[in-house]
């Protein structure tokens, strides 16, 4: 009996390292490692277009913009130590593009600050350098963010393609998994915010992606490891936090031995949490000013025009004027638990890959639609994992909803004056979707090609008014954001359609796991 259990578990280990041996060869021989190469060198030059336009806040003091905010931070970390980064000081006022993200953050801006500072000592020197926009200067600052991209978000998308399309999930097709690369790489929202009005998702996001392949790929240890690290770089992150909660603590549940299981990841958490977070970690009020610093209640619950709930209702309620900021907080906290539950349940009742990559975009949106303190960039979180998904969402869906994620950055992107890289990444996204492979992508879900065909048409047509009112005419004196009204409304309809429709996808998942597609249990 013995030497027959020996038998059965060394072919298992054989095996996994076999799998993993003929995906690498199945990359290499379809060409795909080509086509990621190729693509890449096209999402390059397409950043490296992009960030030659304007960015936020050019030319325009006393506080510039966000290109200014990370400027500033790096001038912070550079010349003060590390516990005077989130403190009110002489020498760092918070009223000034304080740090406002987690140290993860800060750390980050610490050695891109010593980048610059080889370079040209001048942008970053403490107090002088403020509003700092030379050439030079900006140049460095633009290429902080292409090698950010290079280094940890375009390996994680080779991660996520190699786990997601090797072995049984392989599409059979080099054209089809050429174009789920595009989509991803090519995000248009992703570059014009990272590379035109100048932020770093593309670490944030990277680090999530990376954590995605890891549990696809069944690594949960890692997967904890680099969504931790994905939170302490930005805490929107946390939009992302039920899905990866649902699913790794439902598969734990369906190990031989649970309380191990969610033992182990719960030490790789703190673990990670601890090394971050350290230097704060000497005494109390260090660490709660770091805290305190993290949740900017005082902007209000939503900022500028986003096509959220709150943005959009705010026409007929008045939100901010009628309820105090702590009771919006608690109502904002029930209205997005509420919308995120059902998604994470189905995760601990029926883990699975796909569900959770559905867990993943119902929670993003859950958040987006119903939190506390959104603005038009945190579409940003919804997008990726819909750009994971592109291959299993109807392509007219997947389409519409990137085309409507950019439409609704367009006023923000107009300010930051990114009309033209706006307009260019907008036609080439509708490019990437007509392509032979998105085509064939499109009509393969296709039931009703009428009732399709008319909701595009419908889409198209009010975009293009929207865009060209908001380019050729001037709003009445009365209502000024009556067109960011007006594009915001239109946005958020789509949003929430897209929110009821991907929650009924997942449930739908649920259906078949009871009806016999139940995965094998976990060792």
């Amino acid at each position: 009996m013995e030497k027959e259990r020996k038998k059965v578990q060394k072919p298992k280990r054989e095996t996994e390292s076999n799998n993993l041996y003929d995906v690498s060869c199945l990359f290499f021989q379809k060409g795909i490692m080509g086509s990621f190469l190729l693509i890449s060198i096209f999402g390059l030059l397409l950043r490296v277009s992009v960030s030659l336009h304007s960015y936020s806040g050019a030319g325009s003091p006393p506080k510039f913009g966000d290109f200014e905010a990370q400027r500033h931070w790096m001038e912070i970390t550079t010349n003060l130590p590390i516990k005077d980064w989130y403190s009110n000081t002489t020498y760092n006022d918070l009223s000034y593009w304080g740090l406002d993200y987690p140290p993860l953050t800060a750390y980050q801006s610490y050695f891109h600050g010593l980048f610059l500072k080889y370079f040209d000592p001048n942008s970053v020197s403490l107090f002088t350098s403020r509003g700092h926009e030379t050439h030079f200067g900006k140049l460095l600052m633009r290429w902080t963010v292409l090698s950010s991209d290079l280094l940890i978000f375009f390996p994680a998308v080779l991660y996520f393609v190699f786990v997601y399309h090797g072995g049984n999930r392989s599409s059979g097709d080099k054209s089809d998994v050429a174009w789920h690369i595009a989509v991803i790489l090519l995000n248009p929202c992703l570059i014009l915010i990272d590379h035109g009005h100048f932020q770093y998702n593309c670490i944030s996001l990277g680090l999530t992606l990376g954590a995605v392949a890891a549990v696809l790929s069944r690594r949960n240890l890692l997967a904890c490891v680099l969504f931790c690290l994905s939170l302490n770089h930005k805490q929107m992150s946390a939009y992302y936090a039920p899905a990866f909660f649902g699913h790794l603590f439902g598969s734990c549940l369906r190990r031989k031995n649970p309380p191990l299981e969610v033992l182990k990841l719960g030490l790789a958490v703190l673990g990670t949490f601890a090394i971050v977070w350290w230097p704060y970690l000497h005494s109390r009020d260090a660490f709660f000013g770091v805290l305190s610093r993290l949740a900017p209640f005082e902007r209000g619950i939503y900022e500028d025009y986003v096509a959220n709930f709150w943005c959009s209702t705010s026409i007929l309620i008045k939100w901010k004027r009628l309820f105090t900021t702590p009771s919006l907080r608690f109502v904002s906290l029930v209205a997005t638990t509420l919308t995120f539950l059902p998604s994470m349940i189905q995760q601990i009742v029926a883990p699975s890959s796909k569900g959770f990559l559905y867990g993943l975009l119902n929670s993003s949106f859950a958040f987006y639609l119903f939190s506390f303190q959104v603005h038009e960039k945190s579409i940003l979180l919804p997008l990726l994992p819909a750009t994971l998904l592109a291959m299993e969402l109807p392509g007219v869906h997947s389409m519409l909803l990137m085309l409507c994620a950019l439409l609704s950055m367009f006023p923000l992107l107009c300010r930051d004056k990114l009309v033209v890289p706006y307009m260019a990444l907008y036609a080439s996204s509708i490019l990437l979707y007509l392509a032979p492979s998105g085509r064939r992508h499109i009509k393969k879900h296709l039931p009703r090609p009428m009732i399709t065909f008319s909701i595009v048409t419908i889409h198209f047509v009010c975009s293009l008014t929207f865009h060209i009112i908001y380019l050729t005419i001037r709003p009445p004196e009365k209502y000024p954001y009556l067109f960011e009204a007006m594009i915001m409304n239109f946005c958020f309809s789509h949003i929430l359609g897209f929110t009821v429709y991907t929650n009924a996808k997942q449930w739908m998942l649920s259906r078949q796991f009871a009806s016999g597609d139940k995965e094998k249990k976990l060792d």
